[in-house]
């Protein structure tokens, strides 16, 4: 056969293969019930990729948004009108917290000032849950709302749980529940569905490693014991009656989480450390994560004018556009040391103290920064959406954690030897200056750590989204995903932890060791009457 013979005979197969593979897809209707802030952040970038396969989106949000716009080509806005917004919608409140927080524990450590600290902690989430159950109640009576929503006919629910309105108005409307999550209610995702021993496993807050002395497990413990705290005393109570008028007299808030059909953990285990898991979870952990794109022509000139020093990055996120000014003079004088040039978002009065080397910015592309060659260095406050994209393109920290889950991320990465943690309250100039050149210097192995960490991200055989997408559309083409979820939520506390089993043995041990006990008194009684009648 000439080649051009064995060309065209090559065709047919090579058609009937692609008629074999292809596989005619038909967009789905998807409800997503999000949360504000940063969370919305990597939600909006899954929620994107869901309208580019073809999926139709509707997304409940309300009308004191803060990110959530009402105008959007890839979901269509369900603006609920609420009297008064939830406080993690208001970044002014937000920032005043966190500011009231690091005053706080600036002053004075002690019980006292950690017990002072639980309490901002626990009236932030008391006001957060109540709006968020507010707002839930809102939507289930509003019967032409209600009605739209169920003649939509929508196939999946696709909701954040780290408040339980959007898991409530699921549950009512019957549909299919995935869940976009790390954190829920009252603390980390796992700890609602999987085994989670404290003697390894670090519960929220600890900032404990999975290699714990004795004090680490008793820190371990009284962390866990104030998440149940808040479960119990602070978000149940909030959700209660939403539950009992819309749902049933019998399930909470917790419970209604722990039986969504998927979870879409934000998490990868090269980042997290090991522990037990469930079926029914998927590890998306940098999802949101992409190739870096170039940067415009100032900030192309700025890093190209480093040299072979590079540039550091300095970003606290979304919550906190400025440390306190005090703090902010510090860190500037300590960037003017350095030979690397460094761009900082930095909000408000530029510090007296600033150096030529350092450029400020109100906003800065992230990723692309990230992923330029000459980036050296990231100083972060730990959130989750920033250390993943560090981790994606290979580049070592300096973490400032000052709330919430920003402590433990780093308490993480601190251990993986790809970063080093500083606390904020007690910077000085020689700590913040020393801790950057020892990051950077290559003898340290940071930045050979954080190149394994990275490539170890990247080793896989799907990447992130294409798993969040394609177990996202698994639970709609199935109407769920039951046969991947454990009954174990269901069952009594004691029958969970089998202690209705463990006294029934302990009962019937006990019988027969009275029952051994009484034939031995009877037989020890009968030998001693034969041995009476003997002797007389």
């Amino acid at each position: 056969m000439t080649p051009s013979g064995a060309t065209v005979g090559f065709l047919p197969i090579l058609l009937a293969s692609a008629l074999w593979n292809f596989q005619p897809t038909q967009g789905g209707n998807i409800l997503v019930y999000p949360l504000d802030g940063s969370h919305w952040l990597n939600m909006n970038i899954l929620l994107k990729e869901l309208h580019k396969r073809g999926h139709a989106i509707s997304v409940v949000r309300s009308s004191s948004s803060w990110y959530i716009s009402e105008d959007a080509s890839h979901y269509t806005a369900i603006t609920v009108p609420i009297r008064t917004a939830c406080n993690f919608e208001d970044p002014e409140f937000m920032a005043s917290f966190l500011e009231r927080s690091l005053d706080l524990w600036t002053k004075q450590r002690s019980v006292g000032s950690f017990i002072a600290l639980q309490k901002e902690v626990i009236s932030l989430l008391d006001g957060a849950h109540r709006a968020s159950a507010d707002m839930a109640r809102l939507v289930l009576e509003n019967k032409e709302l209600v009605g739209r929503l169920k003649a939509s006919n929508f196939d999946m629910m696709l909701t954040d749980p780290g408040f339980g309105g959007g898991v409530v108005v699921g549950k009512y409307l019957g549909l299919p529940m995935v869940l976009n999550v790390r954190w829920i209610t009252n603390g980390e995702g796992h700890f609602a569905i999987a085994p989670s021993p404290l003697s390894y496993v670090p519960t929220l807050g600890s900032l404990v490693s999975d290699k714990m002395s004795f004090g680490n497990k008793l820190k371990n413990i009284l962390h866990y014991g104030i998440s149940q705290y808040i479960d119990h005393v602070i978000v149940r109570p909030h959700y209660r009656s939403l539950c009992e008028d819309f749902v049933d007299q019998t399930s909470n808030i917790y419970s209604l989480i722990q039986g969504a059909d998927l979870w879409l953990m934000r998490v990868d285990f090269v980042f997290e450390f090991p522990r037990p898991t469930m079926p029914n979870v998927v590890y998306i952990g940098g999802f949101q994560c992409k190739p870096s794109n170039p940067l415009n022509m100032e900030l192309e000139a700025f890093f190209q004018s480093s040299g072979d020093h590079g540039v550091i990055i300095m970003s606290l996120g979304t919550l906190l556009g400025s440390l306190l000014p005090e703090t902010s003079e510090v860190v500037a004088a300590a960037f003017a040391r350095l030979p690397q040039k460094v761009v900082w978002r930095h909000l408000g009065a530029k510090p007296s103290t600033l150096g030529n080397n350092t450029l400020i910015v109100d906003w800065l592309p992230q990723n692309d920064l990230l992923g330029h060659p000459k980036t050296r260095a990231f100083v972060t406050h730990g959130g989750t959406n920033g250390v993943y994209e560090a981790i994606y393109h290979g580049v070592p920290m300096l973490g400032l954690p000052l709330i919430f889950d920003q402590f433990d991320n780093m308490v993480r990465l601190e251990a993986r030897g790809v970063a080093k943690v500083l606390d904020v309250t007690r910077l000085d100039e020689d700590t913040f200056t020393d801790a950057l050149r020892e990051l950077l210097d290559e003898k340290q192995m940071y930045k050979k750590n954080m190149i394994k960490m990275s490539t170890l991200h990247h080793d896989q055989p799907l990447k992130p989204m294409d798993r969040a997408v394609f177990w996202s559309e698994f639970v709609m083409r199935h109407k769920g995903a039951s046969h991947l979820c454990t009954e174990s939520y269901k069952m009594p506390w004691y029958s969970y932890h089998s202690l209705d089993v463990m006294l029934f043995v302990l009962c019937v041990v006990v019988f027969l060791l009275m029952v051994f006990y009484t034939c031995c008194k009877v037989l020890f009684r009968l030998v001693a009457g034969k041995r009476k009648l003997k002797q007389s």
